[in-house]
């Protein structure tokens, strides 16, 4: 894929560059430097990065793989909140990738406040997301760039085995649902932990999400399917008849959703599918007497 192998950060370009930077990864952040060349080709490369992809990337750090993409795609954006590290970036880029550092922009902010980003619209999201912040920043990407077809994002293992848990598994929950709202929900390989730099505690997983056409259909919004999901795992051990009892304004109220809907009052939360939580929203007592309502004839 390269045409200038020298072009990639290895673990004595990433060191000298934090030394210049004055840049040790921090906890707080949950940083951690991708410190082999390999890596990174093998995430765009399993991303499926094309050449006329516009790629957005959320945390890109001293810019490992930034470079990568910068040399597979159309045109990359970067999202980096960190003062040193954004302002750096635009150099090593202009340094290591020159014929390429056009198509690079640069945007220094909180991912969770982006709402909007220069140039063409991103046709996929790739990123190594901070680990403490994964689940979050994924979702509000998914949630204000539509255009997103494609996604592949490093995370914790254990956070992309929740991401991509299918029903019925221990770690099915919030993350699971909500992705899958989105987009269908794979895991993509794993990471171990010495291509980092400092090595984290635990090892890291690949997952891929491609977008669903349309999200699943319903007569309830995205935030109203989404306040059922966060009511059902809130007490995930509870049937839920008793876990939506406060959703539903009564235990009985929620059990009237929930056979309304197809879907025993005895189950649990870690069951049902983002359709079936769908269909639970639509019957949400308020939105279930607003539809019942003789509309005024014209």
């Amino acid at each position: 894929m390269s045409s200038n192998p020298d072009a990639l950060l290895g673990p004595a370009e990433v060191r000298e560059l934090a030394a210049v930077l004055g840049v040790r990864p921090t906890k707080q952040r949950g940083q951690n430097f991708v410190i082999d060349a390999n890596t990174v080709r093998r995430i765009v490369r399993t991303a499926d990065v094309r050449p006329d992809d516009v790629v957005v990337e959320v945390g890109p750090g001293l810019g490992s793989l930034t470079l990568a993409l910068l040399e597979a795609a159309a045109h990359v954006t970067a999202v980096e909140i960190d003062d040193v590290l954004a302002s750096a970036l635009p150099a090593t880029v202009t340094a290591r990738l020159p014929e390429r550092a056009d198509r690079f922009a640069l945007v220094h902010s909180d991912a969770m406040q982006v709402t909007e980003l220069p140039g063409p619209p991103p046709t996929a999201l790739v990123a190594n997301l901070p680990y403490n912040v994964a689940v979050p920043v994924l979702l509000h990407m998914l949630e204000h760039f539509p255009t997103i077809e494609r996604t592949l994002v490093m995370v914790q293992a254990e956070v992309a085995d929740r991401l991509a848990a299918p029903p019925g598994s221990k770690v099915y929950g919030v993350p699971s649902v909500k992705a899958n709202w989105y987009a269908e929900v794979k895991r993509a390989g794993s990471i171990g932990r010495t291509v980092f730099w400092p090595a984290p505690n635990v090892d890291s997983g690949l997952v891929a999400l491609t977008r669903r056409a349309e999200p699943p259909k319903t007569t309830a919004d995205r935030r109203e399917v989404f306040a059922v999901v966060d009511a059902a795992f809130a007490q995930r051990r509870k049937t839920l008849r008793a876990a939506l009892a406060g959703w539903a304004g009564s235990a009985a109220a929620a059990e009237t959703a929930l056979v309304a809907a197809g879907v025993s009052p005895q189950a649990r939360g870690e069951s049902l599918t983002v359709e079936e939580f769908a269909r639970i929203a639509e019957h949400k007592p308020e939105l279930a007497e607003h539809k019942a309502e003789p509309k005024e004839s014209e």
